[in-house]
Formats: structure tokens, C-alpha cells, sequence
């Protein structure tokens, strides 16, 4: 099949034709079809098979112009910089379609991106916390959404904006219809299904948690942080092999050693990216990392969804997740379009657990290799390495002695008081007539 097999206009034709695209993945054709009949569909593929394109395109297709100034459609996902990806995608979609489009993110200036809804959208793309923002704002009117679409579903969840997304339905009129795509289906996600949406369609070109066949998997057990560290320098000396590396890490601080490391050992070769540094400095880095400027780029789970990053040669995981759904989302960075990748994890003996969960869940094992001679093990360690001493355990109690002084004395009368009960109580409130409720005080 070919996307003029798809019941397509000519304008979206056109589009994908000089992108160069001619024929849709297995979830771009099967998700067509489902949309267009207006059903709600949850749709399950891995990362980079195209489930951006997969909801676009139908819903474009059925878009008819409108002078309306409330947004139509409603696309809403976890992260900023999938944001400004999925409006991206509708640009190179629409140069010959008159479409109103606009994403609004958390981290900018929430007084222009008023303007932008205020202006008059069809299709706005959103994070959850600034869509709520804007909606109870009073400026963002949802009850003319047609259509609504959920983009990595299971890390909404995942990140916690499960109470956020359920506010978000309470707006939405009921009359509506809901798409939803991830490359996994946590139960959160199946207990919302049931809940909030009427007998969804559910595509599965894999079963939940299935790799790409083009990525190959590797692992080595090494023993510490530093370690960590030496391995990778060892493994980025190929440049030829490792053109392009994604690296991920645990957490921010984690992520800031390790560029502090490495700008050390191998200066300007490397850029870090995590939720403490500036939308600009966020959308710098993936721009430049495109562009080729450096080659390795330090991230937490923050781009692990949905970023489309082109021709990433491997993807490393610098420590295992403890959520085996992010592994899956963290390698998908690589072996995109159709072409190979590699991810190697680096994993501790605490790490090992998780590795096994993610076998699990891939129902596949994952080849294991020894660390090379070449590779210095460290003596250095993080804190978190640190072994843990308890502290000396020492008695506060204080030895009560016979008292002596004139600090020592009986209580006077009027202070030896004694608990009256609720009947003591309701003659004081008698006494003072407080009121029952108490209401604003007055300035």
C-alpha cells in the first residue's frame, strides 16, 4: 500500500511526496481507517514507526475550514520539546492547507501564548500543566474540541499528571473523539481506558514492550560511577562507530557530573540536557545536536519519548531505569526509520534487578559481555556509592534528680485546672458567643 492508496486530497499528498515519504508504516495504515470512522483508538507501536504522522494525517484530512477562534483539536503530551516536534510535523504537513495551528508549553512566557489562543487556533498542541493554565485562566474554551488526541499516554502517567489529564476530560465535552498512542500500555493506562473513554478500538502492531529488530541490545556489569565513566571515554575513541550518542542518565545531578567529567576528558565533544536548564537552552541543544555540533548528548528521561532525533548511532544507558517501560522508550532513540542501532547499558550489581524486569518485559534476554581489560576500574565514588555507617546512637534522657530551690514550688490555686469536658466548653462559647462558622475578617 501507498499513501495515495489512503484516502488522502491532493494537498496532504503533495506534502508527504516532497518529503520524500510514499509508503505508510503498519500504524500509519491501520490507525487511518479507525480515525476517520471517529471511533476512539488506543494505538500500540514502538518508537519510530510514525505515530505522529498516524494521527496527523487523518485528522488533517477531515479538517474543514473554520473562522471559529476555539481550538477543534486537541493534542496533548508529556513533554515541551515534543511540543514544538508534533508542530514541526504539522508545518511539513500543511504548506498547501489553510490551518490554524499553536503549541503552548510550561517554562515560557504564559502572557503571549494567551495571545496565541485569543488569536483564534484549530488544532492546539499542549502540555498538561500550561493546558490547564490557560483553560481555568478562562481564555482556552475546550467545549468546542472535536477531536482529542493523548501522545505517550503511559508516561502522563508515568511523570504524574494523571490528576491534570482527568481535570482536563471534566472540561472536554463528552461528544468527542479520543485517540491515544504509546509504545507501551501500563495498567494506569488500562484503568483510564475503561473509565473515561467509550470502547476504544485497540491497535497493536506489537505487543506492548517489543523491541525494534533493528536495534541491537548490549550490556556490561561495571562496578561503580567512575567506572562508568572510564567505560564510555573507552567506547567514544571509535568515532567512526559512535558518530552520534545519546546518553542517559538517572537524574539532573548525575547528568551534571558526568558533563562536568567529560568536558574534562574530552572537551566540546559533549552537551547535557535536563528539566533545570531554560526551554532556549533545552530546544539549543537538540537543534545543535541535529545540526552535528557535538556528538554526544547527556540527557535524563526527559527526551526519552517521543523526540524524534535523526541517525542516532547508539544510545547508552548510563544507569538502568527502574521502570523497564523507559528502557524501552530510551533505545527507541536509536534504530529509527528503518535503519540500525545499537544501545549498550551499563549496569552494578544493584542495577542487575532492574535488567532482568526488562527482559520481562521485552520477553527478550539481553546479551551480557565483560568489561575490557582496557577499562580502569575506579576507587573514586559518588556519595550514593558511599558505603552507610550508622550514626552512634546517644541518650538525650535527662536524669531526673531530687528538686532543689526555690524553682521547685506547688501551683497556685487558680492553676491547678482540670479537664470540665465538652459542658466547660460550650459555657465558654457561651461566655464569648463565637460563632459557629467563622466568615472573612473584615480590613
Amino acid at each position: 500500500m501507498t499513501f495515495s492508496d489512503l484516502n488522502l486530497n491532493r494537498f496532504l499528498l503533495d506534502a508527504l511526496d516532497e518529503m520524500g515519504f510514499t509508503t505508510p508504516t503498519p500504524i500509519q495504515e491501520k490507525a487511518f481507517s479507525v480515525i476517520m470512522s471517529s471511533r476512539d483508538m488506543v494505538g500500540i507501536a514502538q518508537t519510530g514507526t510514525g505515530k505522529t504522522f498516524a494521527y496527523l494525517l487523518p485528522i488533517l484530512r477531515q479538517l474543514t475550514f473554520s473562522t471559529q477562534k476555539h481550538p477543534r483539536v486537541l493534542i496533548i503530551v508529556p513533554t515541551r520539546e515534543l511540543v514544538v516536534q508534533v508542530i514541526q510535523e504539522i508545518e511539513k504537513l500543511t504548506p498547501y492547507i489553510n490551518v490554524r495551528f499553536a503549541g503552548v508549553y510550561g517554562g515560557t512566557n504564559l502572557n503571549k501564548q494567551k495571545q496565541l489562543v485569543f488569536e483564534g487556533q484549530d488544532i492546539l498542541v499542549a502540555t498538561p500543566g500550561r493546558l490547564l493554565d490557560l483553560a481555568l485562566d478562562g481564555i482556552l474554551k475546550l467545549k468546542q474540541i472535536q477531536k482529542l488526541v493523548i501522545d505517550e499516554v503511559d508516561e502522563m502517567m508515568n511523570l504524574g499528571f494523571r490528576a491534570q489529564l482527568v481535570t482536563v476530560l471534566d472540561l472536554l465535552p463528552k461528544k468527542r473523539q479520543s485517540i491515544l498512542f504509546s509504545a507501551t500500555l501500563t495498567k494506569e493506562v488500562s484503568g483510564i481506558l475503561n473509565q473515561y473513554f467509550k470502547s476504544p478500538v485497540k491497535i497493536e502492531i506489537a505487543s506492548s514492550g517489543s523491541p525494534l529488530e533493528n536495534i541491537e541490545q548490549q550490556a556490561y556489569p561495571v562496578p561503580n560511577f567512575y567506572t562508568k565513566i572510564n567505560f564510555l571515554v573507552d567506547l567514544l575513541k571509535d568515532k567512526e562507530a559512535f558518530k552520534k550518542v545519546l546518553v542517559f542518565v538517572k537524574n539532573k545531578k548525575h547528568a551534571t557530573i558526568l558533563f562536568d567529567e567529560l568536558e574534562t576528558l574530552i572537551p566540546g565533544e559533549t552537551n547535557v540536557i535536563h528539566s533545570n536548564k531554560t526551554q532556549n537552552y533545552r530546544l539549543r541543544s537538540v537543534k545543535n545536536f541535529e545540526k552535528g555540533f557535538f556528538n554526544v548528548l547527556i540527557a535524563t528521561d526527559i527526551i526519552a519519548r517521543g523526540l524524534d532525533l535523526t541517525d542516532v548511532s547508539h544510545v547508552i544507558n548510563f544507569n538502568i531505569p527502574e521502570e523497564p517501560e523507559n528502557y524501552m522508550h530510551r533505545i527507541g532513540r536509536t534504530g529509527r526509520a528503518e535503519k540500525k542501532g545499537t544501545a549498550i547499558s551499563f549496569f552494578t550489581e544493584e542495577e542487575a534487578d532492574y535488567l532482568g524486569e526488562i527482559e520481562l518485559l521485552m520477553n527478550t534476554e539481553i546479551d551480557v559481555y565483560d568489561l575490557p581489560d582496557s577499562v580502569e576500574i575506579a576507587t573514586q565514588k559518588i556519595f550514593e556509592e558511599m558505603p552507610k555507617v550508622a550514626p552512634e546512637r546517644t541518650s538525650n534522657k535527662k536524669t531526673i534528680t531530687e528538686p532543689t530551690g526555690p524553682a521547685f514550688h506547688e501551683k497556685k490555686e487558680k492553676n491547678k485546672r482540670v479537664n470540665l469536658g465538652g459542658s466547660y466548653r460550650r459555657e465558654i462559647a457561651k461566655k464569648y458567643k463565637k460563632p459557629k462558622t467563622r466568615g472573612q475578617k473584615r480590613k
